[in-house]
């Protein structure tokens, strides 16, 4: 018996505003990009300017104060401690291939040296390109800072919009769920950096003490892919691996120890000590996530990826709370 599939006039109207909607955020999504990083340092920032207003100081001060020390941070950063890390990573870079050949001789026929080292100039102009073209997009730029900071500055904001589209009910719900949220993003983002700090600093001090030549970059990279769950730490080893089995086969298989130390400091002491009042995400979700932004929205779509699930997360945990 053969059957027909009706569809109405509805579901027609319905997909097409849909995918009209999708063509729009999609045309926007710098914008919306800009927002979400706004409302990510605003989460990071505004227990601090809560602090300060509570303790009478005008809301306006205490969010300029703020503010301007976290930009005066940003600059001093990128002044003056990331040159010294790029070169000493773009050196390890080009030695990297070399460092390859002495740890595993027998690989010595099968890597063609000239072409990885040829990589390189391809590698440092799309990063470079990368850091230039966020830096270089003004508009970009200033429009997450002032995002951020109209945002610390207006604490009653959402409340006034929501409020005036909705039900003093509803609108509490909502105002309630996004306070939720900005509550486990400052936690999250907290305590990832500092997790990511403390994990450089403890690879770091590692090397430096077994002699590892390129110890600030590798630690660079171990404290970076923390932020990336399971896969991470092992990543990091890789290349401390290839710099010290160059040196001897001891050194290497020294240096696994390190790393397999300090990952057992991380899983049963740092972590559930650092992110106790942090609400962290299942390690696959967090990969799934990161996977999903990466293939959606490049670089920032990774960089997005896991506080955008985060706050999903969040809100479909509270939603459900209050349907029951």
């Amino acid at each position: 018996m053969v059957q027909k599939i009706e569809i109405s006039s509805r579901t027609i109207i319905f997909t097409v505003f849909f995918l009209l909607f999708l063509w729009i955020l999609w045309i926007i999504r710098e914008l919306i990009f800009a927002l979400l990083f706004a409302f990510i340092f605003m989460s990071a920032f505004k227990p601090a300017v809560s602090y300060l207003h509570r303790k009478k100081i005008p809301r306006g001060i205490a969010a300029f104060v703020i503010f301007a020390t976290a930009i005066g941070s940003a600059v001093f950063l990128f002044r003056f401690i990331l040159p010294p890390v790029v070169g000493e990573i773009i050196i390890f870079v080009k030695n990297l291939p070399s460092l390859i050949t002495a740890a595993f001789p027998f690989l010595a026929s099968s890597i063609n040296t000239d072409s990885l080292v040829g990589l390189l100039p391809n590698i440092t102009n799309n990063a470079f390109r990368l850091v230039t073209g966020v830096f270089s997009n003004v508009i970009f730029l200033i429009s997450v800072l002032f995002f951020t900071y109209y945002f610390l500055l207006e604490e009653q904001f959402l409340g006034s919009f929501v409020g005036k589209f909705l039900e003093k009910h509803k609108a509490d719900l909502i105002l309630d769920i996004i306070d939720k949220v900005e509550k486990r993003m400052h936690a999250w983002v907290w305590g990832e950096f500092v997790l990511m700090m403390i994990i450089g600093i403890m690879t770091y001090i590692g090397l430096s003490f077994l002699g590892v030549k390129f110890g600030l970059s590798l630690a660079v990279i171990a404290g970076l892919l923390e932020v990336v769950p399971i896969i991470g730490p092992i990543l990091s080893a890789v290349p401390a691996f290839f710099v010290a089995g160059a040196v001897s086969p001891v050194l290497g298989g020294t240096i696994i120890v390190l790393y397999v130390i300090i990952q057992q400091l991380e899983n049963n002491l740092i972590v559930p000590m650092i992110m106790r009042r942090a609400v962290g995400m299942n390690p696959v979700l967090t990969l799934i996530a990161l996977s999903i932004g990466g293939k959606l929205g490049g670089v920032f779509g990774i960089i997005l990826g896991v506080p955008i699930a985060l706050a999903v997360e969040t809100i479909l945990i509270e939603v459900s709370k209050n349907r029951h």
